[in-house]
């Protein structure tokens, strides 16, 4: 009977922190995935991903143990130029047909100021999976009023070499440079 009665006590604490766990989902029509690179070292082209799914899940109100996944169709690239969107999907850079998804997972989250965390995750582009270190504001949560569902704010901002993924290896700098900003805004509904 005492085994029995530990048992039950210690399996009361999974119990508890498995439906403490909260779940958020990227709405789509307020949130962005964009990226900025130099292109003929004198100017800055930007573009998006149009089509992703991102969720987020965390114990805490705060983020402060978040878990972050994204996967990004890597087709949905649109800079507002179709013809370099079509080169951007094919061999030359990210060979869509090929490598369809792009993913990300993070695997640690660490407060460096108020609402202020570095992100630390595992990318993958044309199956290259590399550490990368993100800046992320939480700016905050609020009840929907059309929705009437909690909803909150972030901001991630990264620096990236596509280099390190094997993007686009025939484009050297200053003809393309080599490193680029993402910057993606969301807003996570709570499921």
């Amino acid at each position: 009977m005492k085994k029995f009665i530990l048992s039950l006590l210690a399996i009361v604490p999974l119990q508890v922190a498995v439906f403490a766990q909260s779940t958020w989902k990227a709405d789509p029509a307020h949130s962005r995935i964009g990226f900025s690179i130099t292109h003929l070292g004198i100017s800055d082209v930007s573009g998006a991903f149009d089509k992703f799914e991102a969720t987020i899940t965390s114990d805490k109100t705060d983020f402060s143990d978040a878990v972050f996944e994204l996967t990004i169709n890597a087709d949905s690239i649109n800079t507002a130029v179709d013809k370099r969107d079509e080169h951007l999907r094919s061999p030359d850079f990210f060979e869509v047909t090929k490598f369809p998804k792009i993913t990300f997972r993070s695997r640690s989250i660490r407060s460096i100021g108020p609402d202020r965390y570095q992100l630390e995750g595992e990318l993958t582009i044309r199956d290259v999976a590399k550490p990368v270190t993100a800046e992320l504001w939480y700016r905050g949560a609020t009840d929907n009023p059309m929705s009437k569902k909690r909803t909150a704010g972030f901001q991630l901002t990264a620096k990236l070499k596509r280099s390190d993924f094997g993007v686009g290896p025939k484009f050297q700098p200053p003809m393309i440079s080599d490193e680029l900003l993402v910057k993606a805004d969301g807003e996570f509904v709570k499921q």
